[in-house]
């Protein structure tokens, strides 16, 4: 269930990453069509203004089907072989999902039409009982169905995987041969879906009012609840595990619902990206929003970890400091530009529960101070771009300045805990390792790093898997004990995390994506 678990959170980052980027596009874009910020003069020129709409119209679009790219997302990531037949599959899956449940809501003679709140009022229904039933449908890709948002992508991407899985290499009698292997995926595909529309049609209006119903207690909890999820949300860093908290408040109504131009926008990104690309967003509706987002990160990973970083630099041993301070600072700028934080909180979570706990907290605590001062900063990574991009550029009203007040607070603290802690509990941080005689590893690296891993990893015979996500080699192994811990330090990784007997991971930081290539290339190892 772990290993689940760690390829689902994965396989959800994927979207996450062309969104994280498209956010960016929006806020500039709003920016640049905001006259307060950059004159009336520069919004007159209509040839760049219809650009800039175009490039906040592709952005937009992204936000609009972002279940069909989870849909594929999921699949992809959990699919063991023969990938593009797996999306392909994810595709029509997808769409027969939603196929099948317009059709059972058509013979309940639930239509657009019959479900518009012009319809419903004009029937005798009440202004709120027509929103309320309205809200509970949507059209995706053309096709009227139940508002699912990105839970119907991610269960049809599950079941279409678990199918492809089971069924990618199946051999049928020689008569029929022909719709054997990866052909019968999207059969099965089409055969089995149906049959969960249909008892979705059933479970998802319990299951939503569930959600809805956590999601109101996580709002009424106030900033209880803020500081609840940025605690628990830096607590399961190590499992990988906290991507899907991340998208349950980005993407459900735990993060919060609003109605926007009279639609039902459910999820805090969401709910601030369909805001973004408004002329006059509601900056209170958005505060609500943002709560969950990049603000409540920004304190730590712009001003705390970086300095973090540093104490750790300030506490190495003279000899280790100048190996040590190309990675130190390598892991804080990615914290203070893009908020990729793996690389420097793998470097002392495991080795001091002190200072892991510590950080935590502040986490929590960050995200509660920027709920309460009514910071309105969103996207979803937290550095300096953000900062930069939704909050700086957005003006005044976003109270970015409380960020950076609270941060250069948190660059203190981070600094002197570090310090403090590190040196009287004498933490094993970079530069201050064991030192064990007669037990030092010699790794020859001919500029092949690739090759260099698999032998640390115990050979290419020892793999069975190879994934990443963005900081992390995820690997398979035959037998996890073979891997050799020291050899993969030596390579650049931050850390090595044994997850079991099987499951290995090494982080790298924001370079694992090429280094992935070469290892699998060193291991020949293919995704057929």
């Amino acid at each position: 269930m772990k290993d689940f678990l760690q390829k689902l959170g994965k396989s959800l980052m994927m979207p996450i990453s062309i969104i994280a980027a498209a956010g960016i596009f929006l806020g500039l874009g709003s920016v640049l069509q905001n006259p307060d910020i950059v004159g009336e003069a520069f919004v007159s020129f209509v040839a760049v203004q219809n650009i800039i709409g175009f490039v906040r119209a592709l952005a937009s679009a992204l936000f609009g089907n972002l279940p069909i790219l989870f849909a594929v997302a999921v699949t992809i990531g959990l699919a063991k072989k023969e990938k593009p037949t797996a999306a392909f599959s994810a595709v029509i899956g997808f769409i027969i999902f939603h196929i099948t449940l317009n059709y059972i809501l058509g013979l309940n003679d639930l239509t657009a039409e019959t479900t518009a709140i012009d319809y419903l009022v004009s029937n005798g229904a009440s202004q709120l009982d027509a929103t309320q039933i309205a809200s509970k449908y949507e059209i995706v890709l053309g096709i009227f169905t139940l508002r699912m948002n990105v839970f119907g992508g991610i269960l049809s991407g599950l079941l279409v995987a678990t199918l492809h899985n089971r069924f990618y290499d199946i051999e049928l009698p020689m008569a029929i041969s022909f719709f054997g292997g990866k052909r019968f995926v999207p059969i099965i595909t089409t055969i089995v879906v149906p049959f969960l529309s249909l008892a979705m049609y059933f479970i998802w209006p319990i299951l939503g009012n569930g959600i809805e119903a956590l999601g109101t207690i996580i709002a009424q909890a106030g900033i209880a609840g803020t500081f609840l999820f940025g605690f628990l949300e830096r607590l399961l860093v190590p499992t990988g595990l906290h991507h899907i908290l991340n998208q349950l408040v980005r993407f459900t109504p735990i993060g919060g619902v609003a109605m926007i131009d009279g639609e039902q926008t459910v999820g805090a990104l969401n709910i601030f990206n369909t805001l973004l690309a408004q002329n006059n967003p509601d900056l209170s509706v958005m505060s609500e929003a943002t709560r969950f987002l990049a603000q409540g990160k920004i304190p730590f990973m712009v001003f705390g970890l970086p300095a973090a970083c540093y104490a750790m630099y300030k506490t190495a041993r003279k000899g280790e400091k100048n190996k040590v301070k190309g990675l130190l600072y390598a892991a804080a700028l990615a914290s203070f530009t893009t908020g990729i934080t793996e690389p420097i909180e793998f470097a002392f979570i495991f080795v001091s529960p002190v200072l892991y706990i510590f950080h935590a907290l502040m986490a929590g605590l960050s995200f509660l101070l920027m709920d309460f001062f009514n910071v309105i900063i969103g996207n979803v990574q937290g550095g300096f771009i953000d900062l930069t991009v939704f909050g700086i550029f957005q003006g005044i009203d976003t109270r970015w300045f409380i960020a950076v007040i609270v941060g250069v607070f948190y660059a203190f603290a981070y600094y002197f805990v570090f310090k403090t802690v590190i040196l009287k509990q004498n933490v094993q941080t970079p530069g201050r390792e064991e030192v064990v005689e007669g037990n030092e590893v010699v790794i020859k690296d001919d500029g092949n790093i690739g090759q260099t891993i698999v032998t640390a990893l115990g050979g290419k015979e020892n793999i069975e898997e190879i994934e990443n996500c963005f900081t992390r080699l995820r690997l398979v192994l035959k037998d996890a004990t073979l891997a050799n811990e020291p050899a993969l330090k030596a390579t650049g990784a931050a850390g090595v995390v044994k997850i079991d007997d099987t499951h290995l991971q090494v982080i790298y930081g924001p370079q694992v994506e090429g280094i992935a290539l070469k290892v699998k290339g060193a291991a020949q190892f293919e995704e057929k």
